[in-house]
């Protein structure tokens, strides 16, 4: 067990339990793992009043909250309750991996979801596409979350879910980000799903090489004499 996984831990648990944390749990979930790397021990005293200074909270009653909520939640073992504020609770880090390793890839593809709709909507914005593909690419949600935000993306639920993903699972990642590029362009051009292509056709003629064709401009037809 190392601080590292002891980080993804707690993340992954913060990510699917966000009504239950404050930065307080943070600071002194954190502060322990220094403390203990500090005195090289896996049961250790965690001093009130020096943890207080060291995380910023003032109140006893604020602390000793985030304290009980740690240990409630599995984070920290109790071995001995301090005898007062002004002593050190007894305690030792547990490996908490209950939370599951994808949360916070999700919470991250439905924040970007979220941001492509609002930027293809916005005709000012089009150019903000490529900053939303890097945070795909950096956060490394192709593995597993890159189909869920081309299903939603696009928009035509039809076909087989299954089977396009596993089409769009062996698109390179140059391919899906071309796609990923692309969707929000097409959606504006032809905002009508019904003559919009379904996705298999979409994917199987790699249909983001082709030229967009607005729909939706009116066209003007001459007046013939």
């Amino acid at each position: 067990m190392n601080s590292f996984e002891l980080s993804r831990n707690w993340f992954n648990f913060c990510f699917e339990n966000p009504e239950k944390i404050s930065p307080n749990h943070t600071a002194l979930y954190f502060f322990a793992i220094e403390h203990s790397n500090r005195l090289g021990k896996e049961k250790f005293g965690l001093p009130t009043e020096m943890t207080k200074d060291a995380i910023g909270i003032k109140s006893w009653h604020t602390y000793i909250k985030a304290f009980n909520d740690l240990v409630e939640w599995g984070f920290f073992m109790l071995i001995e309750r301090s005898k007062n504020q002004y002593s050190s609770n007894i305690i030792a880090l547990i490996k908490n991996d209950k939370a599951h390793d994808k949360a916070p890839a999700k919470h991250i593809s439905k924040h970007i979801s979220k941001q492509l709709q609002s930027t293809y909507q916005s005709k000012d914005s089009i150019k903000e596409l490529n900053i939303d593909i890097d945070i795909i690419k950096n956060n490394n949600l192709y593995n597993y979350t890159d189909f869920e935000i081309f299903w939603n993306e696009y928009d035509k639920k039809v076909g087989n879910k299954e089977t396009l993903r596993s089409k769009w699972d062996m698109l390179s990642d140059c391919e899906r980000e071309a796609a990923m590029k692309y969707i929000p362009l097409y959606i504006k051009a032809q905002p009508n799903k019904q003559f919009r292509k379904n996705p298999e056709n979409f994917l199987d003629n790699h249909s983001w090489n082709d030229e967009i064709i607005d729909c939706s401009e009116n066209l003007s037809i001459p007046n013939i004499m």
